[in-house]
């Protein structure tokens, strides 16, 4: 199916977004709804995904990753996006971050993020999911605890735990 969807959009066909939008409005929902509470702004954000996806599917490519990663990926960034811009900060963050982006400082940032990335990828498959369901989709360790039937206390060691190994394997301070 991911194959006809990009396919579908790469060819500017609306089937592809009619496809798009069956087989990945629940995803989009789950990680808008994480980042964004009012129900209105929330079927904005997701309206301007839906566009992004529309207008970037020729930047897609398999070889990166799923078609679901790379959906995930637009979606969480479109929701923190809109709501930096709802609060007004957006240019003042953008204006900041250009001031300090150096090209050596972008080395060093895909240097760590790739040593992270590393770091992630030997932690256990529920290690990796409660990770990313804590710090990529923003969710509450309530949410998260409630969907896995766990106690929150028993969620918030496992996220001290999986820190703590991470901060081992990328040299950090682990006393602490």
């Amino acid at each position: 199916m991911e194959e006809k969807i990009v396919k579908l959009i790469k060819q500017k066909d609306d089937e592809g977004l009619k496809l798009l939008m069956s087989n990945y409005s629940g995803l989009i929902h789950y990680i808008v709804g994480n980042i964004i509470k009012t129900q209105e702004d929330l079927e904005e954000c997701v309206n301007d995904i839906y566009m992004k996806v529309w207008k970037s599917m020729d930047s897609y490519s398999r070889e990166r990753g799923s078609l679901t990663t790379w959906i995930t990926a637009i979606s969480r960034n479109r929701a923190l996006d809109y709501v930096k811009r709802q609060e007004g900060a957006h240019e003042e963050i953008r204006e900041e971050f250009e001031d300090k982006t150096t090209t050596e400082g972008e080395v060093i940032r895909r240097e760590n993020t790739d040593q992270l990335k590393m770091a992630i990828a030997r932690l256990t498959r529920e290690e990796q999911h409660i990770f990313y369901r804590k710090y990529y989709y923003l969710q509450q360790t309530s949410q998260i605890a409630s969907e896995l039937g766990l106690t929150e206390r028993a969620v918030e060691g496992r996220l001290y735990r999986i820190r703590k190994k991470l901060q081992g394997r990328l040299g950090g301070d682990t006393n602490g």
